[in-house]
């Protein structure tokens, strides 16, 4: 069992920036594809960021490409999402994922392939 748990969520002003964190537990991390998803308010689900076993091949959103940089640390067994240039649709719960991808460089941006889900954390960015 894979247990996942975001952290550094919070309320912050247009333009400004945050980093999401989710520490892993239960499983060999680097074997594990890790991907950020978020919810707003009234919304599906949405793909926002992945990044590969190893953090060499890294995916995005359209909505986020530039702006948003996802990372992995495997020796501390955490994967980050540093949201940089906030804007208020960037409001909503996002959700660490994670799904067995040992040595595979193609990661998924599909909700249905990750396994394992963290609670979530709010991000709320203000106008």
């Amino acid at each position: 069992q894979v247990q996942l748990v975001e952290s550094g969520g919070g309320l912050v002003q247009a333009g400004g920036s945050l980093r999401l964190s989710c520490a892993a537990s239960g499983h060999t991390f680097r074997n594990y594809a890790m991907g950020w998803f978020r919810q707003a308010p009234g919304k599906e689900r949405e793909f926002v960021a992945a990044i590969s076993w190893s953090g060499g091949n890294t995916y995005y959103a359209d909505s986020v490409k530039g702006r948003f940089t996802i990372s992995r640390d495997n020796a501390k067994n955490t994967v980050y999402l540093q949201m940089n240039s906030l804007k208020p649709e960037d409001t909503a719960v996002y959700y660490c994922a994670a799904y067995y991808c040992a040595a595979c460089t193609v990661v998924s941006f599909r909700e249905t392939e990750y396994r394992y889900w963290g609670q979530g954390t709010q991000v709320t960015v203000s106008s």
